[in-house]
């Protein structure tokens, strides 16, 4: 059955190519969310050039159709696209009100809702419907008795439960757990092997008998975890299957997920401290956050770009100070034949902050914002990509194609820690590589769950 869908600003800043995805369906934009696109247009970011962008699109469909009140073909079997204000559509061109609590405030929201309101009155042969992903704006309208859906376009699992999880559990009598240590060609039965994805790991269970190893595909053998030596030891399971990926220079590409704690970032980094300085597999660690600050923005800061840059770096900074600071250094040897020996907890000195300068200056080590990274082509060297989960569609594909030649890309985060408004936990850049690049043997993804930061972060992480 043909619908009427009116869109609300956030679905266009969220995708520019949205008016196309409603198949033969109808589009209304309300004349308000024009004004929103004109205020978001001159941001520097990504919401910004959405915003350019999809104003762009639609001056090209206008070119022609200057009606708007009438509608604007689309395309081949696609619907059409109207604009209008309130006055366009109220009753005897007086407009139904909304509760006085709406009323005393008109936000854009509110107008929304009041034009979704007339739009129903005045059109009650259509079938209607708001979609938008703002989930409060959800919640005004339906109480108004509007219908209303999300954008779920970008949305790769219904929850963040459903998403891959790159680890199964296979507890069956013909596993045969004695026979998988024995030998190095244990293949899974036909039946299990079908469900399985490249790279996935797998607990065998038997019993009181359990292994755990890779799966590579259906008709290899499991393979055994790897012997990894490195200046961190795997404090839990999913640590050691991070740890395989991450040392495994045929996986180009490895996703890392968990919340608060689970040593995403810190794995990540040690593993490419050990493969840029000691085995030399990479030429440099590059490691990029984007610059998404947490509760109210602070503002414009003081200083140069790298003074400017200083907040959002420093977690990144505090993890290779005490990797780095993990390093018995020999002060006398050059820098590019320094060798270092894991040493507890070392607290920090003037020489740690030294060495870990001189790896900035030589080009060894770079931590940089994500803005910064367009345009570039990266060679020969391990890429750390923190807190994935606040990238869009547009902003992870654009990092994923600056990757060259030798070249190791790892995306860490938590998708249920977001503080992008345009993304949610099943529509952001990490979910969304972990599962389209799950059927692809260059990739691998594993979720961490059990913190091992501390016992209070682990603590504060579950009770709150």
């Amino acid at each position: 059955m043909k619908k009427t869908y009116i869109l609300d600003t956030n679905v266009l800043l969220s995708d520019t190519n949205s008016l196309f995805g409603f198949e033969e369906h109808d589009l209304v934009l309300p004349l308000i969310v024009l004004e929103e696109l004109d205020r978001h247009k001159d941001r520097q970011d990504e919401v910004g050039r959405n915003a350019r962008e999809f104003v762009r699109k639609l001056a090209d469909l206008t070119k022609v159709n200057k009606d708007f009140k009438a509608g604007i073909p689309l395309g081949k079997k696609l619907g059409t696209l109207k604009i209008l204000s309130i006055e366009d559509i109220a009753p005897d061109n007086v407009p139904h009100k909304l509760p006085i609590e709406m009323e005393t405030k008109k936000s854009g929201d509110n107008i929304i809702a009041q034009f979704c309101v007339n739009y129903i009155a005045s059109n009650s042969t259509e079938t209607v419907a708001l979609v938008t992903r703002d989930t409060i704006l959800r919640l005004k309208a339906q109480s108004l008795g509007v219908a209303c859906e999300d954008y779920r376009k970008f949305n790769v699992a219904s929850s963040v439960g459903a998403l891959y999880s790159g680890v199964k559990v296979v507890e069956r009598e013909d596993i045969n757990v004695d026979e998988f240590y024995a030998t190095d060609g244990y293949v899974l039965p036909e039946d299990l092997a079908a469900d399985m994805f490249p790279n996935q790991f797998v607990i065998l269970k038997n019993g009181q008998k359990s292994a755990m190893a890779r799966f590579i595909n259906k008709t290899s053998p499991l393979k055994k975890l790897a012997e990894i030596q490195s200046k961190l030891t795997a404090r839990n399971k999913e640590q050691e299957f991070a740890r395989e990926l991450l040392y495994d220079p045929t996986i180009k590409l490895v996703t890392l997920a968990g919340q608060a704690g689970t040593g995403k970032t810190l794995c990540a980094i040690d593993a490419g401290l050990e493969q840029v300085l000691n085995t030399k597999t990479y030429n440099s660690l590059v490691i990029c956050r984007p610059v998404m600050p947490l509760g109210k923005d602070i503002g414009f800061l003081p200083g140069d770009l790298n003074e400017k840059l200083e907040p959002w770096l420093a977690p990144i900074k505090d993890n290779l100070r005490f990797l780095l600071g993990a390093y018995n250094t020999n002060p006398s040897a050059p820098s590019s034949k320094r060798t270092s020996k894991f040493a507890g907890n070392v607290r920090k000195t003037k020489f740690d902050e030294q060495v870990l300068q001189s790896y900035f200056d030589e080009g060894i080590i770079e931590v940089q914002a994500l803005t910064f990274i367009r345009g570039r082509s990266i060679a020969n060297a391990y890429i750390i990509i923190d807190e994935t989960q606040n990238t869009n569609l547009h902003e992870i594909k654009t990092i994923l194609t600056r990757v060259g030649e030798n070249t190791k890309i790892v995306l860490t985060g938590d998708p249920e820690q977001i503080d992008n408004t345009y993304v949610d936990s099943v529509s952001n850049g990490l979910s969304i590589v972990a599962e389209r690049f799950k059927t692809h043997s260059i990739a691998g993804h594993v979720q961490l769950i059990k913190g091992e930061r501390s016992a209070l972060a682990t603590l504060a992480s579950s009770t709150l």
